[in-house]
């Protein structure tokens, strides 16, 4: 009987800028445009090689949402070389697959023509759907409509992206509304198989926000939500959460299978105060599960060639090492048991 898997992937954290138009009412990555805003070429790299060097094979970018609307930021990035903060990410890109690592871009709403684009150097791409009921924390959000996040989240499934999006728990939306939001999701993963996971959020209280005085949802608030999220969406799609903001060794017996992205070396720039767990306490979390790193591209979507041609030989390549190390990692274990037991 083969035991029951977790996942998690090994990455890099890459806030490219916190500058964002929206203005969201539990965040503190946004930043105004200031000396620091935009991360820059040499640090972007420094970071990539200490990650490779540590075994990482994703490298996920984030950013505010459309910070080129904002005004001073352009005069900014055209400091470092570029009018766009598109064309640097493309850029960094290839600077990313040149180093050995999977590009990810989660860089809020992108069109259909921007998704084209970037589906040549990104194994994957993700946006949070993270609800669709109307909620005062996204009041001064634009970029949070649900209908325009549904759309560019059809898009990316119209042109066979892998996917990563989810729900965001807490920020008065109501359990009604969380069963709608995943129908929905579902609904977009059936139309176009697209939807790799779903991350089931939860809301922290930031300091300095207007929702800092907003309670956590508990854990059992938390583990209702990641059963229904099980229940709802179809098999083929994991079911998320990020194991620094909620006890994911709870969450595993609620439906939880993979753990997402986890950094030996960057912080979590979002969830500044919540330190990565690191491998060690990961395997502690999963129990009595197998813990298997995977790319931030899924088996599956590599079975069916959703890939660029630029980057299938390196997901080959780092499909082969995983695979490999999992292999010696399961003889070891075998091993071990045979002489415990023996």
């Amino acid at each position: 009987m083969h035991r029951r898997a977790i996942t998690y992937s090994r990455n890099a954290f890459l806030p490219l800028t916190t500058v964002c138009a929206n203005h969201c009412g539990y965040c503190c990555f946004r930043t105004p445009v200031a000396e620091g805003c935009i991360m820059p070429p040499d640090e972007v790299l420094r970071t990539l090689k200490v990650s490779a060097d540590l075994g990482c094979t994703e490298a996920l970018f984030t950013f505010g949402e459309r910070p080129g609307v904002v005004p001073g930021f352009t005069p900014m990035l055209e400091r470092i070389g570029y009018s766009d903060i598109l064309d640097y990410l493309y850029d960094l890109s290839l600077d990313v697959i040149r180093l050995g690592l999977l590009p990810h871009t989660n860089a809020g709403i992108l069109s259909y023509q921007e998704l084209d684009r970037f589906r040549e150097v990104n194994a994957s791409m993700g946006l949070m759907l993270e609800t669709t009921a109307d909620v005062a924390a996204h009041r001064l959000s634009p970029g949070k409509d649900p209908a325009v996040r549904i759309d560019m989240i059809e898009n990316a499934g119209k042109l066979s992206i892998p996917f990563t999006t989810g729900i965001l728990v807490g920020i008065g939306e109501t359990m009604d509304d969380r069963e709608e939001s995943l129908g929905v999701i579902r609904d977009l993963h059936e139309r176009y198989g697209h939807i790799q996971e779903v991350i089931v959020q939860n809301f922290r209280p930031k300091p300095g926000t207007s929702m800092e005085r907003m309670p956590t949802p508990g854990t059992d608030e938390l583990c209702a939500t990641i059963t229904l999220a099980r229940d709802i969406l179809p098999p083929d799609v994991s079911v998320q959460i990020p194991p620094n903001l909620a006890d994911a060794s709870h969450m595993i017996g609620c439906g939880v299978d993979d753990l997402g992205g986890i950094s030996p070396l960057t912080i979590d720039y979002v969830n500044p105060e919540r330190p990565w767990p690191q491998l060690e306490e990961l395997k502690r979390v999963v129990g009595d599960a197998e813990l298997r790193e995977r790319l931030c591209i899924h088996p599956q979507y590599i079975e069916k060639g959703w890939y660029s041609p630029l980057l299938e030989p390196l997901i080959r390549d780092l499909s082969e090492r995983i695979d490999n190390y999992h292999h010696r990692s399961r003889s070891t274990s075998t091993r071990r048991f045979d002489h415990e037991t023996g």
